[in-house]
């Protein structure tokens, strides 16, 4: 089951606005991922589990309040390398996440085809998967999916977890009809949180308007 869902609240779209400035300076991109991190992590949390709970205030008077239960399954996925930052954000509301990293590679140099590129992958590290894990795919531009969907291959074989998340800033549709496609292929639950959807991949698979090369934007070119 694959669901999409755009996070269009004010402060999260005046962030957007931000980034896609050409004036934005390397130190405020940075800071802006961490901040919509945040925000994405925040919206991600309200579709986990929860139970109720009884505690006691310290005037000894109980209180119903409630529990997250899947909040020690949380494993954040960080697709290197422009999403460091989107992951420290991601961390500020998961503290107690385990972590991973995939080193994947679009082969721009072969060019891409009815929009897919070749996926080179030179590095993965994950922690154990279990059917009770709660993966959080942390990638900040997904132009025409095709990272993704190998990086959701390669996550599969390596354990089937309860739920899968993405994280992302911008989308755009041809990148979601492909992740629709693969999670029905691999019979997966994916939700993919986006702050905006935009309309167009250009001949060379980036994103228009976009907002630039985000590695590049992040760790200087």
């Amino acid at each position: 089951m694959f669901e999409l869902r755009v996070v269009n609240r004010k402060y999260a779209q005046s962030i957007l606005t931000v980034l896609r400035s050409k004036e934005t300076t390397q130190i405020d991109f940075r800071k802006s991922l961490v901040r919509l991190g945040r925000i994405l992590g925040l919206e991600i949390i309200e579709d986990l589990d929860t139970e109720p709970v009884e505690v006691e205030t310290p005037l000894g008077v109980k209180v119903k309040g409630v529990k997250i239960r899947e909040l020690d399954n949380v494993i954040i996925i960080t697709v290197l390398r422009a999403a460091w930052p989107l992951t420290e954000g991601l961390v500020k509301i998961f503290y107690s996440a385990k972590q991973g990293v995939i080193a994947a590679r679009r082969v721009e140099e072969k060019g891409m085809r009815n929009w897919d590129f070749d996926v080179e992958i030179s590095y993965i590290k994950t922690p154990r998967i279990t059917r009770d894990s709660v993966i959080i795919i942390s990638d900040v531009m997904v132009a025409t999916g095709s990272t993704l969907v190998r990086v959701l291959r390669e996550l599969v074989e390596r354990g089937r977890a309860k739920k899968y998340y993405i994280a992302s800033v911008i989308a755009t549709p041809i990148a979601i009809e492909k992740l629709r496609k693969v999670s029905e292929f691999l019979n997966i639950d994916l939700k993919m949180y986006t702050i905006a959807v935009d309309p167009e991949v250009n001949s060379k698979g980036y994103i228009v308007p976009g907002l630039g090369d985000a590695g590049d934007r992040v760790f200087g070119s």
